[in-house]
């Protein structure tokens, strides 16, 4: 009887919250729900949870600022790195040790706004998640929650849910999660209650010299003396052997066709022509570029496809044939500066750097974020952008030959210096793990001999592939 009674105030109480949040956001000129499930009058309305263009739960919950309390809400169960339609639970876990009911909403979309990939909900009696449907910007939304039977905490001053998320058929780039949490006193109305938001990101084809699909590069060397590249699959250890390009290219692998599988590609400086050999059938043969120029490889408009480019140190010109966009011409550099692309905004596009070694000066022109310079380097430096710490975002980072030091900055996790490699060796950061970190890695041409540390637990990978004269597939990501 108790429980019924319980039961009955909570349905009131959520009742009289989803008017207060529906008013709420008529007044903040967000879009209506256009589409909710039978049980969705006893959970949130949409778009309250704090990813682009939405407000979050303190819109209603107005007693405290958001994340102002003690308690927070996270998101666990995202790889760093997803496949086309892979299953992954997902885990929304709200916590606050005086708070003796709990509610969430999470909302998953792409870097255009968009609804990504689909949810399948447990089976439970009663449901404790549902979802629903909003729209934000004209862009429809899906939104899992809570309803009123998965308010309950599992344990004392905690609750958790878990469902299923299954990525796209296709590569979609970064994908964002962002989620709101309530904390509340079960009061029966919206003040007392503390609302917390909170956002994680899963990524794809951020691998290089992955010739098998999977989020793990591949130990694979380039000869020139025959033009054949050799690789090992991190995904199985099969041994592959191409031959493609001969003595003078440059090579330049990446995602030509946007299959998530990397490409054997060169570039000819005699004659200023690309050859690509696609994964996913065919070649590429392309005349853009002299000689002199330095390839800069990368994907400059966003499709998820590495387009041809050139960095043209005499007139500090970048020559970019976007896949999508078509020719792109930009000034951006001095004919003493390295080029050092990356995506240093985390939007899926390719940014325009340089460092002068004159001055340790970086310049980047971030393609959303804008300009911008850094002071990180010497003379003698090299460039080696990668992402190491896995937040979507390239860092800028040096290889001091002199030392052997790599200094990182990184974006999110700030800087770390670490002594790794000699004068002698190639630097060849990649992600040897999987876990959507750069991880630091050099190839010793005297011996053959790759040595990477590995950024999920820190221990020391050494392989024995290649031998003198062999370049470094990773390497050739790097201009």
């Amino acid at each position: 009887m108790f429980r019924n009674f319980d039961r009955i105030a909570v349905i009131k109480a959520s009742i009289i919250l989803l008017a207060a949040i529906a008013a709420a956001a008529a007044s903040l000129g967000f879009d209506p729900v256009v589409e909710r499930t039978s049980a969705s009058a006893f959970g949130p309305s949409a778009s309250f949870t704090g990813a682009p263009s939405e407000g979050n739960c303190t819109a209603c919950h107005t007693s405290f600022p958001v994340n102002s309390g003690t308690g927070s809400v996270t998101i666990t169960g995202l790889p760093a790195n997803y496949l086309p339609g892979q299953v992954i639970p997902i885990t929304v876990h709200a916590a606050q040790s005086d708070a003796t009911i709990f509610g969430f909403q999470l909302t998953a979309i792409d870097r255009d706004g968009k609804q990504v990939g689909t949810v399948q909900l447990p089976s439970q009696t009663p449901a404790q998640i549902q979802t629903i449907i909003g729209l934000v910007n004209g862009q429809t939304r899906t939104y899992v929650e809570h309803t009123v039977d998965g308010i309950t905490p599992t344990v004392f001053g905690s609750k958790s849910w878990t469902f299923n998320w299954t990525a796209p058929a296709t590569r979609k780039g970064k994908i964002s999660f962002y989620a709101a949490g309530n904390a509340a006193d079960s009061s029966g109305s919206p003040s007392g209650d503390y609302i917390y938001t909170t956002d994680e990101s899963t990524l794809t084809g951020t691998a290089v010299s992955s010739f098998d699909a999977d989020t793990a590069s591949d130990t694979a060397v380039w000869r020139p003396s025959d033009g054949v590249w050799y690789s090992l699959n991190s995904s199985d250890g099969a041994f592959q052997a191409i031959q493609f390009g001969a003595s003078g290219d440059r090579i330049t692998p990446g995602d030509y066709d946007g299959d998530g599988i990397t490409d054997r590609a060169v570039f000819r400086p005699s004659t200023g022509a690309w050859y690509v050999l696609k994964s996913g059938g065919g070649t590429l043969i392309m005349g853009f570029g002299q000689n002199g120029d330095i390839p800069v490889q990368a994907d400059y408009d966003g499709d998820l496809k590495t387009d041809v480019a050139i960095y043209r140190p005499s007139n500090g010109l970048w020559y970019i044939w976007g896949s999508t966009s078509g020719l792109i011409v930009r000034q951006f550099g001095l004919s003493t500066d390295l080029p050092a692309t990356g995506d240093f905004d985390a939007d899926g596009i390719a940014d325009l750097a340089v460092f002068r070694p004159s001055t340790g000066v970086w310049y980047i022109q971030a393609s959303t974020a804008g300009f911008r310079t850094a002071q990180f380097g010497l003379s003698e430096d090299r460039p080696v952008v990668g992402d190491y710490d896995g937040d979507g975002r390239s860092d800028i980072a040096v290889y001091r030959p002199s030392s052997g030091v790599w200094y990182v900055m990184r974006s999110t996790d700030g800087f770390y210096a670490a002594q790794f490699g000699n004068s002698a060796d190639i630097t060849a950061p990649n992600d040897i793990d999987g876990d959507g970190k750069t991880d630091i890695s050099v190839f010793r041409p005297s011996t053959g001999l790759w040595y990477g540390l590995r950024s999920s637990d820190q221990q020391l990978f050494v392989a024995a592939f290649g031998t003198n004269g062999d370049v470094p597939v990773p390497s050739g990501y790097l201009p």
